[in-house]
């Protein structure tokens, strides 16, 4: 007889931003039983399994560049509304499904998926998380992601965290399971570079006011003059008139047209992985980017120049060890990290390995969500139906609005009038959409701003 083979697993991913697909396509690989889509080439045909991606239509939708930088690639890719995923959920047969979405967006496919999947004898494992720090709308993002069969927290503090949220509002909190960043890796740090290279590594939306961002910005121009022998790089996330996660309504690319920085200084793209391969500073207000470098072992400094507040989200690292100021860098300051806070974040010092108070290795984070979900996958009878904490009857003043945003009903089904999925978009409608795109991305990035500097006169 011949010798069967395997069956692929077949995973989805839905995701609302290019941060997002990175985030939900690299957990997948790192959660899915059975040989990983990075240990095979992806033309085999018994390769890894089987990845679908799916962008979610909004203002963040990634652009091809964004796409390209990120780097994951998946077996197909496409852009659709919510009820068009929603169509391609219930006709199409998965084991995993990934929502990396905002709270509001994973809410909305929970109840539409209940909907979907209602009739079904089987459906796939949904798996929900964060794409980096949580340090902000924790209560809210959190229930607002209940209901998945698995809610990934990134570190052991944030499942403790996790956990008390669910219990304290008597929701079931078994779904929590810790995870670590799915994109942490890359080689420990080794020793400076010639030439000794600073990255300041922005953030769209933090600080979000004209004074601050331009005050990073001089004092970054300012290290650069001060230290012509150094190469200071300003990473950025994304080009003029792209957005990401967060929406950047100044962009440092105009900012920095008014000043005229030095030689050594540069404005920098791509992805972060490669940017810290050459790094031997990291400086941050509180980007994730500062876990991915303390993972490798790289000097990493998180500002506080503009003070330690919940608004920056630098308070997350308070006993990290790696706190400072501009003054205190161009001193010669280096910190160093606090190895039971690096633990507890689910980073692996040098890539390898974690105190003992964290026991184990970065490699084996992933090891009890593979095993659930082979549980789950295994489960006599398939999987129950899915149960949110929010209804009709425990959020009636806010779950309806969470779902019509998303062209839903109370119920989960799609309005009357919401796009159809049965044909791709003709040229008229791609030349609106593009369009009505750049007049929102106008109008955040130009006329917002206008009106509320307007509004605080």
């Amino acid at each position: 007889m011949p010798v069967s083979t395997p069956k692929r697993l077949r995973i989805a991913v839905l995701a609302d931003s290019d941060t997002r697909w990175k985030w939900g396509a690299l957990t997948a690989d790192r959660i899915a039983p059975g040989p990983s889509m990075e240990a095979a080439p992806r033309e085999s045909a018994q390769a890894g399994p089987l990845l679908d991606g799916f962008l979610l239509r909004g203002r963040a939708t990634p652009t091809p560049r964004q796409l390209e930088e990120v780097g994951v690639r998946a077996d197909s890719l496409r852009e659709v509304t919510a009820v068009e995923f929603l169509r391609a959920m219930a006709e199409e047969s998965y084991d995993l499904l990934v929502l990396s979405l905002v709270g509001g967006g994973v809410q909305a496919m929970l109840h539409g998926l209940a909907r979907a999947w209602e009739h079904r004898t089987s459906r796939p494992v949904v798996v929900t998380g964060y794409v980096g720090v949580v340090y902000e709308k924790l209560a809210d993002g959190l229930l607002l992601r209940h209901g998945a069969d698995l809610v990934l927290a990134n570190s052991r503090q944030d499942a403790d965290r996790f956990r008390a949220v669910y219990e304290g509002v008597g929701a079931d909190a078994s779904a929590v399971t810790e995870v670590a960043l799915p994109f942490l890796g890359g080689a420990p740090y080794a020793g400076e570079h010639d030439p000794y290279t600073v990255v300041f590594a922005a953030q769209p939306s933090v600080p979000d006011s004209r004074k601050d961002r331009t005050y990073l910005l001089d004092r970054l121009v300012q290290h650069a003059r001060r230290h012509p022998e150094r190469e200071v790089l300003l990473k950025l996330r994304s080009k003029p008139g792209e957005h990401t996660t967060h929406i950047e309504e100044l962009p440092y690319q105009k900012l920095v047209q008014r000043l005229d920085p030095p030689g050594n200084f540069r404005l920098v793209y791509g992805n972060m992985g490669e940017v810290l391969d050459r790094t031997d500073l990291l400086v941050t207000v509180s980007s994730t980017a500062a876990l991915e470098s303390l993972h490798r072992r790289i000097p990493t400094v998180v500002l506080t120049d503009l003070g330690v507040r919940e608004s920056l989200g630098n308070h997350h690292f308070v006993g990290s060890g790696c706190l400072a100021s501009w003054d205190q860098l161009d001193a010669g300051h280096r910190p160093v990290p606090d190895e039971e806070w690096v633990s507890r974040q689910g980073v692996a010092a040098g890539g390898t390995s974690r105190t003992e108070s964290g026991g184990g290795s970065y490699a084996s984070a992933f090891d009890a969500a593979r095993e659930r979900i082979a549980e789950l996958l295994d489960r006599p009878g398939g999987l129950p139906p899915l149960t949110p904490y929010y209804t009709p009857v425990t959020a009636p003043g806010y779950l309806p609005g969470i779902l019509a945003r998303h062209h839903l009903g109370p119920d989960g089904t799609p309005l009357p009038g919401a796009p159809a999925a049965d044909k791709e978009p003709g040229p008229v409608r791609q030349i609106v959409r593009r369009a009505a795109r750049g007049a929102y991305r106008h109008g955040v990035q130009r006329v917002a701003p206008v009106i509320r500097r307007m509004g605080e006169l």
